[in-house]
């Protein structure tokens, strides 16, 4: 009897470590349970700030200021790229809704969340902070550029919201129809 646990103790022992070992990536990505893995591709923040530039490529770039340490213009530090940093590192909303970009907007704004000088993007590494740059341009857009800027925000980080917009949807009429006579009869 104690020969059987103890063997039954030692297969829990080892069916318990071989799953750890998988470790959580491990058994995402099985299909053991059930699911499958995404195929979509992650989209670093980092790099996303380009792409919204060739897209928009009349969006102030803000990119005039100076890096701390080399003293030379921070080019690659734009108006995008800190937009994108403030989004998704320091307020951590979702870069695939449309209606959080409009919040981040609204920041900029100064319609919604209290923006802090200290955790802005580029305040650590820029000479000056671009902050009151940054808020400056985002609100000489005008609406239809503010609302351009959010769907290819949106379009960038989730190119499958793209192929889900360009889909026809069946048509919906809003004016009454007349009911249809003759149902009745088909359930003979």
């Amino acid at each position: 009897m104690v020969v059987k646990f103890n063997s039954a103790l030692i297969m829990a022992l080892v069916v318990v470590g071989l799953v750890v070992s998988l470790g959580t990536s491990q058994l995402q990505h099985s299909s053991f349970i059930g699911i499958q893995p995404a195929l979509a591709q992650r989209i670093s923040p980092s790099d996303v700030w380009q792409l919204v530039y060739q897209q928009l490529p009349d969006l102030p770039k803000e990119n005039q200021y100076v890096n701390k340490e080399t003293g030379k213009k921070a080019e690659n530090n734009t108006l995008a790229s800190r937009l994108i940093r403030y989004h998704v590192y320091v307020k951590e909303r979702s870069p695939i809704y449309r209606f959080d970009w409009k919040l981040t907007l609204a920041d900029y704004l100064g319609a919604n969340e209290v923006m802090y000088d200290t955790t802005y993007p580029g305040n650590d590494i820029l000479r000056e902070n671009p902050i009151e740059g940054d808020r400056t341009a985002i609100s000489r857009l005008s609406r239809h550029q503010r609302d351009a800027l959010v769907q290819t925000l949106v379009d960038v980080f989730n190119p499958n919201a793209q192929n889900i917009r360009q889909k026809p949807r069946p048509s919906t009429s809003t004016t009454p129809q007349p009911p249809q006579t003759g149902g009745a009869e088909l359930l003979k």
